[in-house]
């Protein structure tokens, strides 16, 4: 099996994430897409964030509907920080045979990632597709990460990704355009707007009846 991982807060999840991992999973013919509702997350330590269970939720009202996606809940579970590493620890320990491991992650994030703890090890267990939106007009898909990452990479022209030493590889794949973000849906909801069209309508009706985001419960 093809096994993809996107982790985030999804606080909340909306149309946006669930269009990415549609066009990655049918673009690499994933057989399996996994949303990972991080707990703690390390590069948001200090915020506050909606409690765990109302995003795990979302997320299980989003997927649900599609057989190609599941729901994990391996950072819930983990007390602590929230660590990429120990996720892809986790899957990759779980694979068969003949089962490969991508890491879904954006183009941002992707560069920050010679920051990352253990950040060397993730590229010797799981394979990345790194998503873009369109006009990004970069040419070097790896500018902006750091030497420490760029010299674990060579250039595979004829396949068009980068190689790792250990034979994982960078995929990059440019995604449709929406132009979505949790904050604006939190921002709408504070402001007593509606996010209709924003996110699935289970999660709309779940936000209003559980008052997330400073929204009257319904």
């Amino acid at each position: 099996m093809k096994i993809g991982v996107f982790g985030g807060t999804f606080d909340p999840i909306h149309w946006g994430h669930l269009r990415s991992a549609e066009e990655v999973g049918e673009t690499y013919r994933l057989d399996r897409v996994y949303f990972i509702p991080a707990s703690i997350p390390p590069h948001k330590s200090g915020r506050t964030t909606t409690p765990a269970r109302d995003r795990l939720q979302m997320v299980r009202l989003a997927v649900t509907g599609n057989p190609r996606f599941s729901v994990s809940t391996a950072e819930l579970a983990r007390p602590g920080l929230s660590y990429s590493i120990d996720t892809i620890r986790e899957f990759s320990s779980k694979l068969k045979k003949g089962d490969s491991l991508y890491f879904i992650i954006g183009l941002d994030a992707f560069r920050e990632i010679g920051t990352w703890k253990d950040f060397q090890e993730i590229f010797l267990l799981c394979n990345f597709i790194v998503t873009s939106r369109p006009g990004s007009k970069e040419n070097d898909a790896l500018k902006g990460t750091g030497v420490a990452v760029k010299k674990l990479f060579c250039y595979d022209s004829k396949r068009k990704h980068y190689r790792h030493r250990s034979g994982t590889r960078i995929h990059f794949i440019e995604l449709t355009d929406i132009a979505i973000s949790a904050s604006e849906i939190r921002d709408l909801v504070r402001q007593g707007k509606s996010i209709r069209y924003l996110v699935p309508s289970s999660v709309e009706k779940f936000i209003k009846r559980r008052g997330l985001y400073g929204s009257r419960r319904g």
